[in-house]
Protein backbone atom coordinates (compact mmCIF):
# COMPACT_ATOMS: atom_id res chain seq x y z
CA UNK A 1 0.00 0.00 0.00
CA UNK A 2 1.39 3.19 -0.69
CA UNK A 3 2.38 5.63 2.13
CA UNK A 4 -0.04 8.94 2.60
CA UNK A 5 2.02 11.53 0.59
CA UNK A 6 4.74 13.65 2.75
CA UNK A 7 4.47 17.18 2.70
CA UNK A 8 7.80 18.60 4.01
CA UNK A 9 10.96 17.19 3.82
CA UNK A 10 14.13 18.58 5.74
CA UNK A 11 17.25 17.12 4.11
CA UNK A 12 21.09 17.93 5.08
CA UNK A 13 22.43 20.42 2.65
CA UNK A 14 23.23 18.77 -0.73
CA UNK A 15 26.16 19.12 -2.73
CA UNK A 16 26.80 18.91 -6.38
CA UNK A 17 29.62 16.60 -7.13
CA UNK A 18 29.95 17.47 -10.63
CA UNK A 19 29.32 21.02 -12.05
CA UNK A 20 30.31 23.66 -14.80
CA UNK A 21 30.77 27.05 -13.54
CA UNK A 22 32.86 28.16 -16.51
CA UNK A 23 34.87 31.40 -16.40
CA UNK A 24 34.05 35.18 -16.37
CA UNK A 25 30.30 36.49 -17.01
CA UNK A 26 28.97 33.10 -17.61
CA UNK A 27 30.83 32.18 -14.14
CA UNK A 28 29.26 35.49 -12.42
CA UNK A 29 25.87 34.73 -13.82
CA UNK A 30 25.72 30.81 -13.20
CA UNK A 31 27.28 30.45 -9.57
CA UNK A 32 24.46 32.38 -7.35
CA UNK A 33 22.22 29.31 -9.01
CA UNK A 34 23.98 26.87 -7.02
CA UNK A 35 25.40 28.36 -3.98
CA UNK A 36 21.39 28.92 -3.34
CA UNK A 37 20.69 25.45 -2.28
CA UNK A 38 23.98 23.36 -2.35
CA UNK A 39 26.67 23.50 0.07
CA UNK A 40 29.67 22.01 -2.41
CA UNK A 41 30.78 21.14 -6.01
CA UNK A 42 33.29 19.43 -7.50
CA UNK A 43 33.96 21.78 -10.04
CA UNK A 44 35.14 20.99 -13.82
CA UNK A 45 38.09 21.99 -15.21
CA UNK A 46 37.45 21.94 -18.43
CA UNK A 47 38.12 25.97 -19.18
CA UNK A 48 40.02 27.42 -22.20
CA UNK A 49 42.45 26.62 -21.75
CA UNK A 50 41.86 23.53 -18.89
CA UNK A 51 43.01 23.89 -15.49
CA UNK A 52 45.80 21.80 -15.83
CA UNK A 53 48.19 22.98 -12.81
CA UNK A 54 47.70 23.27 -8.96
CA UNK A 55 48.28 27.45 -9.80
CA UNK A 56 45.63 27.29 -12.09
CA UNK A 57 43.23 25.40 -9.67
CA UNK A 58 44.07 28.44 -7.34
CA UNK A 59 43.40 30.84 -9.36
CA UNK A 60 40.15 29.18 -10.60
CA UNK A 61 39.19 28.94 -7.14
CA UNK A 62 40.26 32.26 -6.02
CA UNK A 63 37.88 33.77 -8.87
CA UNK A 64 34.47 31.45 -7.61
CA UNK A 65 35.15 32.29 -4.45
CA UNK A 66 34.94 36.14 -5.65
CA UNK A 67 32.03 35.82 -7.34
CA UNK A 68 29.74 33.95 -4.96
CA UNK A 69 27.27 36.03 -3.36
CA UNK A 70 27.25 37.25 -0.12
CA UNK A 71 26.92 35.83 2.97
CA UNK A 72 26.96 32.02 1.05
CA UNK A 73 28.91 29.53 2.83
CA UNK A 74 29.40 27.54 -0.71
CA UNK A 75 32.70 25.85 -1.03
CA UNK A 76 34.18 24.69 -4.58
CA UNK A 77 35.63 21.71 -4.61
CA UNK A 78 38.25 22.08 -7.28
CA UNK A 79 39.65 19.35 -9.58
CA UNK A 80 42.89 19.10 -12.35
CA UNK A 81 42.18 18.19 -15.54
CA UNK A 82 44.10 14.84 -16.53
CA UNK A 83 46.64 15.41 -19.92
CA UNK A 84 49.41 13.25 -20.98
CA UNK A 85 52.19 16.09 -19.48
CA UNK A 86 50.17 16.33 -16.08
CA UNK A 87 52.93 16.14 -13.78
CA UNK A 88 53.07 13.82 -10.32
CA UNK A 89 55.04 16.08 -8.31
CA UNK A 90 52.12 19.07 -8.80
CA UNK A 91 49.52 16.97 -8.87
CA UNK A 92 50.52 15.45 -5.10
CA UNK A 93 51.21 18.83 -3.97
CA UNK A 94 47.94 20.13 -5.12
CA UNK A 95 46.56 17.19 -3.33
CA UNK A 96 48.45 17.29 -0.06
CA UNK A 97 47.42 20.61 0.68
CA UNK A 98 43.74 19.95 0.23
CA UNK A 99 43.54 21.72 -3.44
CA UNK A 100 42.56 19.80 -5.41
CA UNK A 101 39.76 17.25 -4.53
CA UNK A 102 39.83 14.76 -7.89
CA UNK A 103 41.13 14.48 -10.92
CA UNK A 104 39.30 14.72 -14.57
CA UNK A 105 39.77 12.39 -16.92
CA UNK A 106 38.53 13.38 -20.54
CA UNK A 107 38.99 11.05 -23.22
CA UNK A 108 40.24 13.52 -26.13
CA UNK A 109 37.63 14.94 -27.86
CA UNK A 110 34.50 13.44 -26.02
CA UNK A 111 32.48 16.66 -24.69
CA UNK A 112 32.95 19.69 -24.49
CA UNK A 113 36.60 21.81 -24.72
CA UNK A 114 38.20 18.12 -24.13
CA UNK A 115 40.55 18.49 -26.90
CA UNK A 116 43.68 18.14 -24.55
CA UNK A 117 42.54 15.30 -22.77
CA UNK A 118 43.85 11.56 -23.00
CA UNK A 119 44.63 9.76 -26.61
CA UNK A 120 47.05 7.52 -25.04
CA UNK A 121 46.51 5.97 -21.55
CA UNK A 122 49.73 4.19 -20.94
CA UNK A 123 51.12 7.61 -20.82
CA UNK A 124 48.66 8.89 -17.98
CA UNK A 125 49.77 5.28 -15.89
CA UNK A 126 51.95 6.80 -13.88
CA UNK A 127 49.80 9.74 -12.63
CA UNK A 128 46.96 6.94 -11.76
CA UNK A 129 49.16 4.85 -9.97
CA UNK A 130 50.45 8.14 -7.74
CA UNK A 131 46.30 9.22 -7.26
CA UNK A 132 45.88 4.84 -6.17
CA UNK A 133 48.76 5.52 -3.58
CA UNK A 134 47.24 8.67 -2.04
CA UNK A 135 43.26 8.08 -2.73
CA UNK A 136 42.78 10.65 -4.74
CA UNK A 137 39.35 9.76 -6.92
CA UNK A 138 39.33 10.01 -10.71
CA UNK A 139 36.10 11.58 -11.86
CA UNK A 140 35.77 10.01 -15.84
CA UNK A 141 33.87 11.16 -18.35
CA UNK A 142 33.16 7.32 -19.53
CA UNK A 143 32.75 7.50 -22.96
CA UNK A 144 34.88 6.53 -25.92
CA UNK A 145 35.85 8.49 -29.25
CA UNK A 146 36.30 5.92 -31.80
CA UNK A 147 34.24 7.55 -35.19
CA UNK A 148 33.03 3.69 -35.36
CA UNK A 149 31.39 2.90 -32.41
CA UNK A 150 27.48 4.42 -31.85
CA UNK A 151 27.37 7.34 -29.95
CA UNK A 152 24.06 5.24 -28.01
CA UNK A 153 26.86 2.57 -27.36
CA UNK A 154 30.39 4.57 -25.97
CA UNK A 155 29.31 3.97 -22.78
CA UNK A 156 29.14 0.33 -22.59
CA UNK A 157 32.52 0.31 -24.64
CA UNK A 158 34.18 2.81 -22.62
CA UNK A 159 33.71 -0.01 -19.81
CA UNK A 160 34.93 -2.68 -21.64
CA UNK A 161 38.23 -1.04 -23.13
CA UNK A 162 39.34 1.56 -21.46
CA UNK A 163 37.66 1.67 -17.24
CA UNK A 164 37.64 -1.95 -16.61
CA UNK A 165 41.98 -2.42 -17.78
CA UNK A 166 42.45 0.43 -16.16
CA UNK A 167 41.17 -0.94 -12.81
CA UNK A 168 42.59 -4.01 -13.16
CA UNK A 169 45.44 -2.83 -13.58
CA UNK A 170 46.25 -0.17 -10.93
CA UNK A 171 44.37 -2.11 -7.46
CA UNK A 172 42.69 0.47 -5.58
CA UNK A 173 42.08 3.57 -7.35
CA UNK A 174 39.09 5.46 -6.80
CA UNK A 175 37.06 6.19 -9.86
CA UNK A 176 33.44 8.04 -10.11
CA UNK A 177 32.15 7.18 -13.07
CA UNK A 178 30.48 10.75 -14.03
CA UNK A 179 26.72 11.23 -15.29
CA UNK A 180 25.87 7.69 -16.15
CA UNK A 181 23.63 7.20 -18.79
CA UNK A 182 23.07 3.23 -19.07
CA UNK A 183 21.90 0.01 -17.52
CA UNK A 184 25.63 -1.42 -18.34
CA UNK A 185 27.13 1.16 -16.00
CA UNK A 186 24.59 1.02 -13.53
CA UNK A 187 26.03 -3.05 -13.20
CA UNK A 188 29.37 -2.80 -13.23
CA UNK A 189 29.36 0.52 -10.57
CA UNK A 190 27.09 -2.16 -8.38
CA UNK A 191 29.76 -4.55 -9.13
CA UNK A 192 32.39 -2.84 -8.39
CA UNK A 193 33.29 -2.83 -4.68
CA UNK A 194 33.95 0.05 -2.84
CA UNK A 195 36.37 1.98 -4.82
CA UNK A 196 33.80 2.34 -7.39
CA UNK A 197 31.18 5.24 -7.66
CA UNK A 198 28.68 7.09 -9.93
CA UNK A 199 27.29 10.25 -10.08
CA UNK A 200 23.70 10.80 -11.56
CA UNK A 201 21.94 13.89 -13.48
CA UNK A 202 18.81 15.38 -13.07
CA UNK A 203 17.99 15.17 -16.57
CA UNK A 204 19.09 11.77 -17.29
CA UNK A 205 16.41 10.59 -14.72
CA UNK A 206 14.01 12.43 -16.87
CA UNK A 207 14.66 12.51 -20.56
CA UNK A 208 15.33 9.71 -22.62
CA UNK A 209 16.40 10.22 -26.52
CA UNK A 210 12.62 10.44 -27.34
CA UNK A 211 12.53 13.52 -25.57
CA UNK A 212 15.32 14.66 -28.06
CA UNK A 213 14.70 13.70 -30.88
CA UNK A 214 10.60 12.83 -31.61
CA UNK A 215 8.52 15.73 -33.08
CA UNK A 216 11.57 17.75 -33.43
CA UNK A 217 15.01 18.40 -32.49
CA UNK A 218 15.17 19.65 -29.09
CA UNK A 219 18.37 21.44 -28.76
CA UNK A 220 18.14 22.02 -24.91
CA UNK A 221 17.81 18.40 -24.18
CA UNK A 222 20.76 17.51 -25.84
CA UNK A 223 23.71 16.65 -23.80
CA UNK A 224 26.82 14.63 -23.60
CA UNK A 225 26.70 11.46 -23.12
CA UNK A 226 23.56 11.89 -24.56
CA UNK A 227 20.27 10.23 -23.38
CA UNK A 228 19.95 6.71 -24.23
CA UNK A 229 16.56 4.47 -24.18
CA UNK A 230 13.69 4.33 -21.76
CA UNK A 231 14.90 1.03 -20.28
CA UNK A 232 18.49 2.85 -19.75
CA UNK A 233 16.47 5.65 -17.78
CA UNK A 234 14.46 3.38 -15.72
CA UNK A 235 17.48 2.01 -14.64
CA UNK A 236 18.89 5.11 -14.08
CA UNK A 237 16.14 6.32 -11.81
CA UNK A 238 16.01 2.29 -9.95
CA UNK A 239 19.67 3.88 -8.96
CA UNK A 240 19.01 6.28 -7.32
CA UNK A 241 16.12 5.86 -5.59
CA UNK A 242 17.48 1.97 -4.48
CA UNK A 243 19.37 3.58 -1.68
CA UNK A 244 22.49 2.28 -2.55
CA UNK A 245 25.37 4.28 -1.68
CA UNK A 246 27.62 3.93 -4.53
CA UNK A 247 25.04 6.74 -6.70
CA UNK A 248 24.86 10.08 -6.10
CA UNK A 249 23.49 13.62 -7.30
CA UNK A 250 26.20 15.00 -9.86
CA UNK A 251 24.05 17.10 -11.97
CA UNK A 252 26.45 18.28 -14.26
CA UNK A 253 24.70 21.14 -15.16
CA UNK A 254 26.61 23.11 -18.02
CA UNK A 255 25.73 26.54 -19.36
CA UNK A 256 25.80 27.50 -23.16
CA UNK A 257 24.42 30.80 -24.07
CA UNK A 258 21.40 30.25 -26.07
CA UNK A 259 23.26 31.47 -29.30
CA UNK A 260 25.56 28.75 -28.75
CA UNK A 261 22.89 25.98 -28.43
CA UNK A 262 20.78 27.09 -31.61
CA UNK A 263 23.20 26.63 -34.17
CA UNK A 264 23.66 23.96 -36.80
CA UNK A 265 26.41 22.33 -35.02
CA UNK A 266 25.15 23.08 -31.01
CA UNK A 267 26.64 22.64 -27.72
CA UNK A 268 25.99 19.74 -25.58
CA UNK A 269 25.03 20.40 -21.76
CA UNK A 270 21.58 20.91 -19.66
CA UNK A 271 21.78 23.83 -17.11
CA UNK A 272 19.75 22.41 -14.28
CA UNK A 273 21.50 24.05 -11.24
CA UNK A 274 18.24 26.54 -11.29
CA UNK A 275 15.90 23.72 -10.26
CA UNK A 276 17.58 20.63 -9.71
CA UNK A 277 16.49 19.97 -6.26
CA UNK A 278 12.57 20.35 -7.57
CA UNK A 279 13.43 18.10 -10.15
CA UNK A 280 14.95 15.05 -8.33
CA UNK A 281 12.31 15.20 -5.13
CA UNK A 282 9.49 15.18 -8.29
CA UNK A 283 11.35 12.21 -9.54
CA UNK A 284 11.71 10.52 -6.17
CA UNK A 285 8.34 11.12 -5.35
CA UNK A 286 7.00 9.51 -8.35
CA UNK A 287 9.08 6.38 -7.17
CA UNK A 288 7.87 6.64 -3.80
CA UNK A 289 11.20 6.67 -2.47
CA UNK A 290 11.21 10.59 -0.83
CA UNK A 291 12.81 8.46 2.66
CA UNK A 292 15.79 7.60 0.02
CA UNK A 293 16.38 11.50 -1.34
CA UNK A 294 18.73 12.60 1.40
CA UNK A 295 21.42 9.63 0.83
CA UNK A 296 21.35 9.90 -2.61
CA UNK A 297 21.29 14.12 -2.85
CA UNK A 298 23.35 14.90 0.63
CA UNK A 299 25.23 11.54 2.25
CA UNK A 300 26.38 9.01 -0.52
CA UNK A 301 28.69 11.34 -2.08
CA UNK A 302 30.55 12.83 0.66
CA UNK A 303 30.85 9.17 2.09
CA UNK A 304 32.63 8.54 -1.03
CA UNK A 305 34.98 11.44 -1.10
CA UNK A 306 35.99 10.96 2.12
CA UNK A 307 34.28 13.87 3.94
CA UNK A 308 31.86 14.83 6.42
CA UNK A 309 27.80 15.75 5.22
CA UNK A 310 27.37 19.31 5.49
CA UNK A 311 25.66 20.31 8.93
CA UNK A 312 22.86 22.61 8.13
CA UNK A 313 20.08 21.73 6.07
CA UNK A 314 17.25 22.57 3.75
CA UNK A 315 13.53 21.84 3.75
CA UNK A 316 11.17 21.19 1.25
CA UNK A 317 8.10 22.00 0.56
CA UNK A 318 5.24 20.10 -2.02
CA UNK A 319 2.45 22.22 -3.11
CA UNK A 320 1.22 24.16 -6.25
CA UNK A 321 3.35 23.43 -9.04
CA UNK A 322 6.83 25.71 -8.72
CA UNK A 323 7.45 28.33 -11.22
CA UNK A 324 10.72 28.77 -12.76
CA UNK A 325 12.47 31.20 -15.03
CA UNK A 326 12.62 29.81 -18.27
CA UNK A 327 16.21 31.46 -18.89
CA UNK A 328 18.79 33.81 -16.53
CA UNK A 329 20.48 36.13 -18.57
CA UNK A 330 24.40 37.41 -18.78
CA UNK A 331 26.15 39.75 -19.71
CA UNK A 332 26.69 37.70 -23.05
CA UNK A 333 22.98 36.54 -23.21
CA UNK A 334 20.61 33.93 -22.12
CA UNK A 335 20.89 30.59 -21.04
CA UNK A 336 18.11 28.61 -20.67
CA UNK A 337 17.18 26.51 -17.84
CA UNK A 338 16.29 22.69 -18.35
CA UNK A 339 12.09 22.21 -18.42
CA UNK A 340 11.23 18.76 -17.18
CA UNK A 341 8.15 18.73 -19.39
CA UNK A 342 6.13 17.90 -16.26
CA UNK A 343 5.03 19.79 -13.49
CA UNK A 344 7.38 20.09 -9.86
CA UNK A 345 5.47 19.94 -6.84
CA UNK A 346 8.68 20.26 -4.70
CA UNK A 347 10.03 23.45 -4.08
CA UNK A 348 13.19 24.42 -1.12
CA UNK A 349 11.77 26.50 0.90
CA UNK A 350 14.64 27.29 3.36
Amino acid sequence: MRRPPVQTLTLRRPDDWHLHLRDGAMLRAVLPETTRHFGRAIIMPNLVPPVVTGREAAEYRDRILSAKPRGSKFQPLMTLYLTEETEVRDLRAAAEIGLITAVKLYPAGATTNSASGVRDFSKVRRVLENMAQIGLPLCVHGEVTDSEIDIFDREAVFIDRVLDPIRRDIPGLRVVMEHVTTSDAVSYVREGGDDIGATITAHHLIINRNHILAGGIKPHYYCLPVAKRETHRQALVEAATSGDTSFFLGTDSAPHLDAAKLQPCGCAGCFTATNTMSLVAEVFDQQDALEKLEAFTSLNGPAFYRLEPNADTITMVKGDPVSYPDHIDTEDGPVTVFDPGMPLHWRVEY
